[in-house]
């Protein structure tokens, strides 16, 4: 599988439940916050969901 850095660039601040479980599942929490992940499709999906507050980059 291809792997994916996901950066986090807006704050969750005043953003849905969902928003920020999501955030907090992918690993980030803080803005500029990067993570290196596996690009199964329930990562995928999740990037999906919270596409407006992080930026992806494939490696």
């Amino acid at each position: 599988m291809a792997k994916v850095k996901i950066t986090q660039r807006r704050s969750v601040i005043n953003r849905p439940k969902i928003q920020k479980l999501t955030i907090k599942a992918l690993g980030l929490g803080r803005i500029d916050k990067s993570v290196e992940v596996e690009a199964t499709p329930q990562i995928l999906g999740m990037i999906r969901k919270v596409d407006h507050l992080v930026t992806v980059t494939e490696l």
